[in-house]
């Protein structure tokens, strides 16, 4: 899932090395944005996760 973050990010890096910072700047954002994005999924799946087997482990005693 990371791996387009790292893409947009090589994009900007490549495009500011090159001089184009219209270019850089909305490559930087996207990855930014889909770095947030990804980073609470994963913040959700994790709490989810742990409160499903608390529960789970509760129900079964």
């Amino acid at each position: 899932m990371l791996v387009w973050p790292s893409y947009f990010c090589r994009i900007a890096t490549v495009a500011g090395l090159l001089g184009f910072l219209g270019l850089t700047a909305v490559s930087a954002g996207i990855a930014k944005m889909l770095f947030y994005i990804f980073a609470l999924l994963f913040v959700v799946t994790l709490i989810s996760r742990c409160v499903r087997k608390y529960s789970v482990e509760r129900c079964c005693r």
